[in-house]
């Protein structure tokens, strides 16, 4: 729509206000006064038929008007609130102010008291013997059979996607109720919700870049945290057992249909646990919640078939590596894993060869390019190299990997979990060969953070810990392709 048609729909609407407020409704009213959602009228009257009628149940709905027939002597109007629509019927004959439903255009909220009953065509619908105006949308609706279609303009305006997409809707109810669902399994099984730091002064526990900030009163830098696990363990050190924190992550990196710079992360630390423990949760949860809100453990996801029901395949990650790359050396052989890289691996366009890149990225490279993207799961990719788990135990019997797993469906990562290094020793080798690697250039490298290792020092018992990642678990719960598509105000580009 032209911005000159904008504008001149804008100014009709503003004299329809004018004359609404002639007839004497109140332009912004304070309250309004509905007795029931359309949601819940339906439910009462599921199973009624046409010429069905309730005379003595009077009711009071409210909604959007998202379409209005005017036909002489009659009107119809959908209303639509939070639960659903519900349709409304006006007379001529019996409305004192009929004639000011000319005045009332498609967005504006419309209050309707009246009675229920059945149309000729099946529709439960509310006959008004009143009715008035709670708010004039000034700016027309988008168009009602396309709804938006510019995906850019549905993320910006994500109130008027919400208004017009009944399944943009149903996403983040989705989302939501999910979200509910992972606290209650977490609360049942003792553990206790809290909340840490958002703006940190060394942002730690995990590899990525963090966005900066600085406060004028401490005249000092801050940085938004990248993970929620350092402050966690520390509550595990200072007594709790069990804690958990939902809450949002920002990382400075790019943005993809699986990455949005500012996302949902669950992380729990559970004390006197491993890994194969939160492993054992973490299936049991998910295939929890996904029965809850599907109705099966079976679920479709772009096309490709998923099954959360417990237990899901476990599956090496040196092992896999191995045989999905073709690779005929041992993967923790440095020497002989650099050889095979420089003879069998492109550099992609890469300034610095792969194979003489650090152990982390080598080993980060091959994951993403042979192993993560075929695997559509759910699965849990077990034992991770030691190299790029700097936070977590070195395996008990497996030399070289640590206690770590990863679950992944359909070339996702869902969530990360350890047996959590308590030793502060080894911990602050590990951070100092993090820094090193910083100073190598590599500037999403782990920082080193005393006042954690101090806190190690006091002693935090054998803790096994678990991120998930919120968002990505909607995707696959609302089928849907972006991770944009399960965050209400994704990160754009400011408009000029």
């Amino acid at each position: 729509m032209s911005q000159s048609s904008l504008q001149e729909q804008r100014e009709q609407r503003l004299r329809n206000l004018d004359s609404l407020v002639e007839r004497g409704f109140d332009a912004y009213p304070y309250e309004s006064r509905a007795t029931h959602v359309a949601a819940d009228l339906h439910a009462a009257h599921e199973g009624a038929v046409e010429g069905d009628a309730w005379p003595d149940e009077r009711v009071i709905v409210a909604g959007r008007v998202m379409t209005l027939r005017g036909m002489g002597k009659v009107t119809f109007a959908t209303l639509q609130d939070a639960s659903g629509r519900i349709q409304a019927y006006f007379q001529r004959d019996a409305l004192e102010r009929y004639a000011a439903l000319k005045k009332v255009d498609l967005g504006d909220w419309l209050e309707v008291e009246g009675t229920p009953f059945v149309t000729k065509t099946g529709e439960l619908t509310v006959q008004a013997d009143d009715f008035r105006p709670l708010v004039k949308s000034l700016r027309p609706l988008p168009d009602k059979f396309h709804g938006l279609t510019d995906k850019e303009q549905r993320y910006r305006q994500r109130y008027l996607d919400l208004m017009t997409d009944e399944e943009v809707r149903r996403a983040f109810t989705l989302r939501s109720r999910m979200m509910s669902m992972v606290r209650a399994h977490l609360e049942s099984k003792g553990f206790l919700e809290v909340e840490t730091p958002v703006l940190q002064s060394i942002p730690g526990g995990a590899e990525a870049r963090p966005f900066t900030t600085h406060h004028n009163a401490l005249d000092h830098e801050f940085h938004l945290r990248i993970s929620l696990e350092l402050y966690l363990k520390r509550l595990i050190v200072g007594g709790y057992d069990a804690v958990f924190e939902m809450g949002r992550n920002f990382r400075n990196e790019g943005i993809s249909h699986k990455h949005n710079p500012e996302y949902t992360m669950l992380e729990a630390y559970w004390a006197g646990r491993d890994y194969l423990d939160v492993l054992t949760l973490v299936e049991a949860m998910y295939a929890e919640i996904v029965q809850a809100l599907k109705g099966t453990t079976r679920i479709t996801w772009q096309g490709h078939e998923l099954d959360f029901t417990p237990p899901w395949p476990r599956v090496d990650y040196l092992g896999e590596l191995a045989a999905r790359s073709g690779m005929d050396v041992d993967p923790l052989d440095e020497d002989a894993l650099r050889a095979w890289v420089k003879a069998n691996v492109s550099a992609d366009g890469a300034e610095e060869p792969l194979h003489e890149a650090s152990l982390k990225r080598i080993y980060d490279k091959l994951y993403d390019r042979f192993v993560e993207p075929h695997l559509v799961g759910p699965v849990f990719v077990m034992d991770h190299p030691l190299a790029i788990s700097p936070l977590a135990k070195e395996h008990r019997s497996r030399p070289g990997v640590v206690e770590r797993f990863e679950p992944v469906a359909v070339g996702m990562e869902l969530g990360n979990a350890f047996s959590e290094l308590n030793d502060p020793i080894e911990q602050r080798r590990r951070f100092e060969a993090q820094m090193a690697l910083r100073e190598g250039g590599d500037d999403e490298a782990m920082r080193l953070d005393e006042e954690f290792l101090t806190a190690l020092e006091y002693g935090m018992p054998p803790t096994a810990g678990l991120g998930l990642g919120i968002d990505r678990f909607a995707m696959l719960l609302a089928d849907v392709p972006s991770i944009r598509d399960v965050i209400l105000f994704p990160l754009l580009r400011p408009e000029e």
